[in-house]
């Protein structure tokens, strides 16, 4: 069981920036840690993932916008948001999978976090 502990959210105006952290207790590095997010009556949609020893990938939505970073020795992965835009608010969520690293979808992910809440006003 890989347990996900999600801070940092909170309410910023357009433009503004926030940074999301998710935190692992596990001893041992988890394959793949990506962020998810979901707003009232929309799917939940992947964000950015970052698989174990590579390099993150990103959504089309955020590209150039959000930047994940991934400590091995804090057992972390940050979300850096910057430019927020009004339609980035959302529940965001830490997801972890042992088997898979792709956020098109969020099936083979079995472990998630509680959620952490972005508002962006205009």
């Amino acid at each position: 069981q890989v347990h996900l502990v999600e801070s940092g959210g909170g309410s910023v105006q357009a433009g503004g920036s926030l940074r999301l952290s998710c935190q692992t207790t596990e001893v041992t590095s988890v394959y793949c840690m990506a962020w998810f997010r979901q707003s009232p009556g929309k799917e939940r949609e992947g964000v950015a993932s970052f698989v174990l020893g590579g390099r993150p990938f990103y959504a089309d939505s955020v590209k150039g916008r959000f930047t994940a970073s991934r400590d091995y020795a804090k057992r972390t992965l940050d979300l850096q948001m910057t430019n927020l835009r009004p339609e980035d608010t959302a529940m965001y969520y830490c997801a972890a999978s042992s088997t898979r690293c792709t956020v098109q979808s969020s099936e083979g992910f079995p472990y998630w976090g509680q959620g952490t809440q972005v508002a962006v006003s205009s």
